[in-house]
């Protein structure tokens, strides 16, 4: 099917469950045969892109005691896609999916190739070119009650990660941060000390090595790089929104891996500690979301 979206098989299932006295119900599940918006989970470098979508279902329940009905939907079989945003190419250089039922969420990016979503209280782990995987996690809090939901997750000192969310500047008993810990399988919630406390202004935060790197805007136009809270640099960029064809959209400030994004996509360099503008590098439209290649490039409906 050249330039087209391929039709996927709608898979319907009905079911007869009893529960005790309450009688019989009718159950029928069934997959779309569309696909989910795609977005984009991040960047592996200055020239490819990946995107991620899932495919919806729904679920209808009718209980025949009472003439009852309820329907549940969501979406699952999450797939990861490696674009090559500079060029327009014929569909993904690569591409995989995460068979699941249910709870299929937007993935988010944690280093250059490892992607990262919620699976309820737990963690699915997702690398390019490798299957994802759950990660069961315990968590604690370390002088702080109120926890807080985790959104972003960065690199963080001692080959462990940051978690972010809530508010860096939180007073009270109210956590600040969080620190994951991938090999422990540990997520501890904390509030700042005073060697980390001038994290507070910044917009996102990752550590590079040994060092803690934050990005602060000033106002609308001004970007300060500091590293352990000295000023390396600054650029003024006019913060406009990236739309891409109204189907993907990225944040105004946002680590992504080793890049950062800001009107366009940017770099570090970790030597010189200054920011290397890209302003040519915009990702353009992305042709065949709905294309899924196996590695013989062959179609595949699922």
């Amino acid at each position: 099917m050249k330039g087209g979206i391929v039709r996927l098989q709608v898979v319907a299932m009905t079911a007869l469950v009893c529960v005790g006295m309450w009688g019989c119900s009718d159950v029928t599940f069934e997959w779309y045969d569309e696909r989910s918006k795609p977005s984009i989970a991040g960047f592996i470098n200055d020239s490819f892109v990946v995107v991620t979508d899932c495919r919806g279902w729904y679920e209808d329940t009718e209980t025949k005691w009472n003439s009852g009905y309820s329907t549940v939907t969501s979406c699952g079989h999450d797939r990861m896609m490696v674009y090559n945003y500079r060029v327009q190419e014929e569909g993904p250089r690569w591409s995989d999916s995460l068979a699941n039922k249910y709870d299929g969420q937007r993935w988010f990016q944690m280093t250059d190739s490892v992607f990262w979503r919620w699976n309820g209280d737990d963690l699915y782990l997702w690398k390019v070119g490798e299957k994802a995987h759950e990660i069961r996690l315990s968590r604690k809090n370390e002088g702080c009650t109120q926890s807080f939901k985790i959104d972003r997750i960065r690199q963080w000192l001692d080959g462990k990660f940051i978690a972010l969310g809530g508010k860096l500047n939180a007073d009270g008993e109210n956590c600040q941060y969080a620190v994951l810990d991938t090999v422990e399988k540990t997520l501890e919630y904390k509030r700042l000390n005073e060697k980390l406390e001038w994290i507070k202004k910044c917009d996102d935060v990752r550590a590079w090595g040994d060092v803690v790197v934050c990005l602060k805007r000033r106002d609308d136009e001004l970007l300060n790089l500091l590293v352990n809270n000295e000023g390396k640099d600054s650029i003024y960029v006019k913060a406009i929104p990236f739309w891409d064809s109204m189907t993907v959209s990225l944040a105004s400030l946002s680590f992504y891996g080793n890049l950062f994004y800001w009107a366009y996509v940017n770099s570090i360099d970790s030597e010189k500690w200054k920011i290397k503008l890209n302003p040519n590098v915009r990702p353009l439209s992305f042709p065949s979301f709905g294309e899924f290649v196996d590695e013989k490039k062959k179609l595949i409906s699922y």
